[in-house]
């Protein structure tokens, strides 16, 4: 299992870190200055049609016009996630002592998300793509997820919706192939990211060796389950519309493309198996789960 500190001397540090090296969105992103031409949003070949047939159809332009979507796909579903994130914390600080440094660290936590939400919805609107979104289901379900949640599976399923975006956006943050504009969003998410993710690894390490054999199954298939509809959701099938490509078309040659499941599996590189060391993978359900999103 992964060694864990006390949880107030790792609160402690994270609210030290977090004074000193947090950003706000309004300042340190230059949200006046042109797109550049030519310059692609995403990696090309990050981008889910990436080695298709219908992707030999489209034009440089076009392709570029796929990733800005796909990136605006990616941060408002990475938007409507912390929201949900948002009201499982709020729900865990209120039964802490507030004078506690998990406590305040929690509540820290939250004020990074609020300013990560209007950063990726003024993204998008910089970037005049359509309104993207999960499918009305997961959508709803998630009404329920957020107030109810909790224990290791709550943070579970909070790192895999982070740790996969973050691996696709560290790999754009410094690359002067990507338009700036989301360089400079990426990297603010990356580094404060990097202190939430730690938090929320030690969470679920300290709760998981407390769990009777029941608790932990059912914490296993939940991760798997919340996983599963977030990571199948980043891309609305509606991006494609914005190269004259159906909808239901594109997302079938999506799942069916090896390069797009390829980058599926990559962006889990990180968490799968820390979650596996955990106890979090696992069961016929689960990996079924598990392997439909691509992350096995």
């Amino acid at each position: 299992m992964a060694r864990t500190r006390d949880r107030e001397t790792t609160a402690a540090r994270l609210l030290t870190s977090s004074a000193r090296n947090s950003f706000d969105p309004d300042l340190d992103v230059d949200w006046d200055a042109p797109l550049v031409d030519g310059l692609p949003y995403m990696p090309l070949e990050r981008v889910s049609l990436y080695g298709t047939e219908l992707w030999e159809q489209l034009s440089e332009e076009q392709r570029i016009e796929l990733s800005k979507h796909e990136i605006a796909s990616v941060m408002s579903v990475g938007l409507w996630f912390e929201i949900v994130l948002m009201q499982m914390l709020t729900r865990y600080a209120y039964d802490l002592d507030p004078r506690s440094a998990n406590a305040q660290y929690a509540l820290t936590e939250i004020g990074d998300e609020t300013r990560h939400s209007v950063m990726f919805a003024r993204g998008a609107e910089r970037l005049g793509t359509p309104h993207y979104a999960v499918p009305r289901v997961v959508h709803n379900l998630a009404r329920v997820f957020g107030a109810t949640a909790a224990g290791p599976s709550m943070f579970a399923a909070v790192l895999v919706a982070e740790e996969t975006t973050d691996r696709l956006q560290r790999s754009m943050m410094d690359d002067p192939r990507i338009q700036p504009l989301i360089r400079a969003i990426n990297r603010i998410h990356v580094v404060e990211e990097a202190r939430h993710v730690r938090y929320a690894r030690e969470q679920v390490s300290r709760m998981m060796p407390r769990l009777s054999g029941g608790a932990r199954r059912w914490h296993r298939f939940n991760t798997a389950l919340v996983s599963c509809f977030v990571v199948d959701s980043l891309i609305d099938p509606k991006v494609y519309a914005s190269v004259g490509i159906d909808p239901a078309e594109g997302r079938r040659a999506a799942l069916a493309n090896p390069h797009f499941r390829a980058t599926r599996f990559w962006m889990g590189e990180k968490i799968m198996p820390f979650l596996r060391e955990e106890g979090l993978v696992g069961g016929r359900a689960g990996t079924a789960l598990w392997r439909r999103a691509n992350l096995l």
